[in-house]
């Protein structure tokens, strides 16, 4: 298979995307990790675990790091990526399923949210 051309593929799918697809893109796939982590969890398969939860993490980290202080609602989604980050790790450090359990629904509605505002043109 032609890796190097998919990967030219994929990279130009997404310098064509939109602001709003982006971020939509980056929540389906933190959701789909922390579903991932569940699983692994669940199965006792801490390195996809581990693995799952620690990409988690970078993906709210580069939210928190791409957001405009410009805009008000910047201060209340960084203080909730605070949040998020800080349950992600204690999610981690404690093979934590029932506070990773409490955190997935959050994520959720956050990114629901989102694609509403996407929907109505305000991402």
């Amino acid at each position: 298979m032609d890796t190097h051309g998919y990967q030219q593929y994929k990279q130009q799918s997404i310098s064509t995307m939109t602001p709003g697809e982006l971020l939509m893109l980056l929540y389906d796939e933190l959701i789909k990790r922390l579903t991932r982590a569940e699983i692994a969890l669940k199965d006792k398969n801490y390195p996809v675990f581990e693995e799952s939860i620690v990409r988690c993490r970078e993906i709210i980290r580069y939210l928190d790091d791409t957001l405009d202080p410009r805009y008000p609602i910047s201060h209340d989604l960084h203080r909730l990526y605070d949040f998020f980050s800080y349950e992600l790790s204690r999610v981690q450090a404690g093979r934590n399923a029932k506070v990773l359990a409490e955190v997935k629904p959050r994520l959720t509605d956050l990114r629901d949210t989102f694609r509403q505002a996407q929907k109505v043109g305000g991402v």
